[in-house]
């Protein structure tokens, strides 16, 4: 058995030291606290040998887990990251480090022979950002990785007219976007505005992304069951701490492979993996069953609605219906039921749209959907 550390996670130049400690072995695994979080008081005291990082995460559902991930599949998922994107190079940590995400921006850095270059904490700004890529090394590949929400911001400065932040966006060979689904719209912007963004695809459990723009990383085996995407290669956690019932039900274990179940809705073509939903963000609406992922990707293509959120909420004549939360209201409702009506079915039209200044997040940046739900059902 080996020792755990629970390690605060705000200062990313600390927790690279542990980070590094805990790959090569000379120190602890580590369990990294979000800024001011206390140390759990049922953590036990030793982990399995192989164990480099225990991620804490309820993702955006609210059910808590503790993702055991070994050094052999950070490492792994490190190598292959640079092999998609490359080489070796600088990357830039915009994302905390108590989630696989910002984790895994350290253990790249680690990897490369470098530490990653840090935003100061707090609310995130395109400026900062911008200072920072403007720090890395010009002989070096320079990298990043932001959630959606922030790429909007980046985006949205951009269009506004801010050259300093387009000059240094524009200077990343790859900035990885990932923890939720990227809307249409800014993949176009980004794009127009000559930004090399990577989408990604993969969670605590894969050790991070481990598909790149629908492609799986070398290792990687893709399958779809039922409906379902699986994942299977060495990047995969060895399963959930302290909860053996869990780490069954989710990894399932075949001859020679394990596979771990998602709960995401997905086609797989044998080359390029499509990620369309949650399996459990279906509603029945009215007697018809309606995915909430697709009544949010097309909501985010009308005009003024690229941070909307879809979540479901109570009725007492449909059962449940779709409810649109955004902080801009950039449609009105007439015209979003009508659009929706006709391209996904009259009971996919949303009910009712919740402007909210601002949009409650996670601290890794992704809609509190959770939260999001409680807003959508005290609307009604």
């Amino acid at each position: 058995m080996r020792p755990l550390l629970a390690v605060p996670a705000g200062d990313p130049a600390d927790l690279a030291v542990a980070l590094r400690a805990a790959l090569d072995g000379s120190g602890p695994a580590i369990l990294p606290l979000a800024p001011g979080a206390p140390r759990p008081l049922d953590l036990p005291d030793e982990v399995p040998v192989a164990t480099a990082v225990v991620v804490a995460t309820s993702g955006s559902s609210g059910a808590p887990k503790r993702v055991v991930l070994s050094t052999a599949a950070l490492l792994t998922s490190a190598a292959a990251t640079e092999s998609a994107l490359g080489g070796p190079g600088e990357w830039v940590l915009a994302l905390p480090g108590h989630y696989i995400a910002g984790i895994q921006v350290i253990v790249r850095s680690l990897a490369a022979g470098g530490e990653p270059y840090a935003i100061p904490a707090g609310p995130f700004h395109a400026a900062t950002f911008a200072a920072a890529i403007d720090a890395l090394p010009a002989d070096r590949r320079r990298y990043s990785a932001l959630v959606p929400t922030q790429l909007h911001r980046v985006l949205d400065a951009v269009a506004g007219g801010d050259r300093d932040v387009a000059d240094a966006v524009r200077r990343l060979d790859a900035l990885l976007i990932g923890g939720g689904r990227l809307a249409d719209a800014d993949a176009t912007r980004a794009r127009e505005a000559g930004i090399r963004v990577v989408r990604t695809y993969g969670a605590s459990e894969t050790a991070g992304g481990c598909v790149y723009d629908g492609v799986p990383l070398t290792g990687v085996e893709v399958r779809v069951v039922d409906g379902e995407v699986q994942l299977a290669g060495p990047e995969l956690a060895d399963g959930y701490l302290g909860d053996p019932a869990r780490t069954e039900r989710v990894f399932v274990a075949e001859p020679g492979r394990r596979w771990y179940r998602t709960g995401d809705a997905g086609e797989w073509d044998g080359e390029r993996l499509s990620v369309t939903g949650r399996l459990d963000d279906v509603i029945v609406s009215g007697g018809e069953k309606v995915s909430l992922a697709l009544v949010e990707r097309a909501v985010q293509e009308l005009p003024g609605m690229a941070d909307a959120v879809v979540v479901r909420a109570p009725d007492p004549e449909w059962g449940e219906v779709p409810v649109v939360i955004t902080t801009a209201g950039g449609t009105d409702l007439p015209t979003m039921r009508a659009v929706l009506g006709e391209r996904l079915g009259r009971a996919a039209a949303p009910r009712r749209i919740v402007v909210v200044d601002p949009l409650p997040l996670l601290s890794n940046g992704k809609p509190d959907r959770v939260r999001l739900t409680a807003l959508a059902a005290g609307a009604s």
